[in-house]
């Protein structure tokens, strides 16, 4: 029986309030269910699933992720067009939270940290029929995303958005 896809993502941050807030305020999550200092259930805008995202309060003095260390590396969580990948990204830049920005070719990405360090990316699937071929570069560049909506503009709906993916 093969795993179909990740249904949803739980991390341990120092402070469940704090955390809401952010991931409500930057990348649109609403919650579903929070325990005042305890934990929170949040799920993301037209999921289908009960939560999304779990937040589970370890205390103020927790240490944090770090890199280099066996552990998860970040999350990631895909928008459905490239406006949305924008807005989310100047978002990012407000909180002081984005760490980093990439073109795979087949995704354009940013990536950043929540209030306790941990790290996830926003990542906009290019079009299947514009991926490259095997002959056709592959890699990661620099991320130029205002040459990407000139090229698929802000509405181009792809991946779980377009239906094409669950």
């Amino acid at each position: 029986m093969p795993v179909r896809r990740l249904n949803h993502a739980v991390l341990y941050v120092r402070d469940v309030s704090r955390a809401v807030a952010f991931y409500t305020e930057v990348l649109g999550f609403r919650t579903s269910v929070e325990i005042p200092e305890r934990a929170a259930f949040l799920s993301a805008p037209d999921s289908l699933n009960d939560h999304d995202l779990g937040l589970f309060a370890v205390g103020a003095q927790a240490p944090g992720p770090q890199q280099g260390r066996v552990g998860l590396y970040h999350l990631a969580w895909e928008v459905g067009t490239l406006g949305e990948l924008a807005e989310i990204g100047q978002k990012l830049t407000e909180q002081g939270a984005l760490v980093g920005a990439t073109d795979h070719v087949v995704s354009k990405s940013f990536y950043a940290k929540d209030p306790d360090g941990n790290e996830f990316e926003v990542m906009w699937r290019v079009p299947r029929e514009d991926w490259p071929t095997d002959d056709q570069q592959h890699g990661l560049l620099r991320l130029d995303l205002a040459g990407a909506i000139e090229r698929w503009g802000t509405d181009l709906a792809t991946g779980a958005a377009a239906g094409s993916a669950t």
